[in-house]
């Protein structure tokens, strides 16, 4: 029997959709973490959870293994700020359930903000979107939400099949996307925030002005140890986020963030983390004109935490922040920086990284083997472990192209398996 039957039958050994137990034998690990990259180490896996690291493992009650041959394993991956499970067809409201828009007065001004709002209420772990993601490597994302500046709360997910969030997540937007609401100007947006802050830490009750009696709660709540992830490109606009923070008691992150090179220091100094798209090097807006695609080397050079985001169909296309870490290497990040923003970077900076983001003792085993580089678009995902369990990397695209590809039959391929 040639190697390469040995080698799938191991797999399909060690695979089967209920094992969370497995040995991983001689792999480039990547963990994402302190340890950095260890060449030819072992990773055990035992219910569910990262059981032990190194080299030449002893094998505990003869659990399935498989020889990676020095392939990459890395932590599964983020997917991003979007909509995956929230959406299937952009472009088809109904199909839609990420924005929870409110009506403003005649003068502009919002009325009233809903930070109450829950999108992860209208999660569903069956949507197609999540099967395309974990063939991409995928395996945890962040519910983004939109409306008004305070426009609620998303969380993060693990693309596992499951419900509930492992954290919710407060957001934040302003600049051009909202002066619709603040009467035309940026100005009256961080007004209106402060206001929102200060009704929240100081409700007078029975006055309901800018919150409601549930968004002073819910602010409340976030208040305590929730991040406020804040949509922001703009320089000036960045700088009055950092002051809006200091002046409300809160902690943030910046989405977007086109022009935060220019305020690296004072962002390393202020312990704020970025989620960008380093595929952004031309002024989409006048909040972009500083846009540049060293914008996650300067930061990092700096001492910022770096996430990456996509920018453009972000549901539909989380499999390309691969891609996006890669640009952002290929213009001076250094490449564990790069894969550090699709993985422990975010699961810190989400909150989330006691559990998920890097290959430590203890942790969730959310682990990928990959054909090469994870960075490189020429690479692919071999084998995911979800918890210790393989996940197939199939979707309802791959089952079309295998459908397609297979040799014709007696039947019409549309009534084929």
């Amino acid at each position: 029997m040639s190697r390469t039957y040995v080698f799938i039958g191991l797999i399909a050994m060690a695979f089967s959709a209920q094992a969370q137990n497995v040995l991983i034998r001689n792999a480039t690990v990547h963990t994402a973490g302190s340890q950095g990259t260890l060449k030819n180490t072992d990773v055990l896996i035992q219910n569910g959870k990262i059981a032990a690291i190194g080299k030449n493992l002893a094998n505990p009650a003869n659990i399935a293994s498989i020889q990676a041959q020095g392939k990459p394993l890395t932590p599964g991956l983020f997917a991003g700020i979007n909509d995956i499970g929230l959406e299937e067809i952009s472009a088809e409201n109904s199909s839609v359930d990420s924005n929870f828009s409110l009506k403003t007065g005649d003068s502009g001004l919002i009325e009233r903000f809903r930070p109450e709002f829950d999108v992860t209420r209208a999660y569903n772990p069956r949507s197609t979107l999540l099967a395309v993601a974990r063939v991409g490597g995928m395996s945890f994302t962040a519910l983004g939400t939109d409306g008004t500046l305070l426009p609620g709360q998303g969380g993060v997910m693990r693309l596992d099949g499951s419900y509930e969030p492992l954290r919710r997540i407060p957001y934040i937007v302003v600049g051009n996307s909202k002066l619709n609401q603040s009467g035309s100007t940026r100005a009256a947006q961080f007004m209106l925030l402060e206001q929102a802050f200060a009704e929240a830490k100081a409700p007078i009750p029975g006055d309901e002005r800018v919150l409601t009696a549930a968004g002073r709660n819910a602010l409340n709540s976030a208040l305590l140890g929730s991040r406020f992830f804040v949509y922001v490109n703009r320089e000036a606009d960045i700088r009055q986020v950092l002051i809006m923070a200091r002046k409300t008691g809160i902690r943030v992150a910046l989405v977007g963030a086109a022009e935060a090179w220019r305020l690296a220091d004072e962002l390393a100094t202020a312990k704020v983390p970025v989620f960008i798209d380093a595929m952004d090097n031309l002024p989409g807006s006048f909040e972009q004109l500083g846009a540049t695609d060293e914008n996650a080397a300067r930061l990092q050079r700096a001492g910022v935490s770096v996430s990456f985001i996509n920018g453009n169909d972000a549901s539909h296309n989380a499999r390309k922040l691969r891609q996006i870490a890669g640009n952002a290497v290929a213009n001076g990040l250094p490449w564990e920086a790069g894969l550090a923003g699709i993985t422990s970077a975010p699961a810190k900076a989400l909150g989330v990284d006691a559990q998920i983001g890097s290959i430590e003792v203890g942790k969730t085993a959310d682990l990928v083997l990959w054909t090469g580089d994870p960075l490189d678009v020429s690479s692919t995902a071999e084998v995911m472990w979800l918890a210790g369990k393989n996940t197939p990397l199939v979707s309802r695209q791959t089952r079309l192209r295998d459908r397609y590809l297979a040799p014709a039959t007696s039947m019409p391929r549309a009534y084929q398996p």
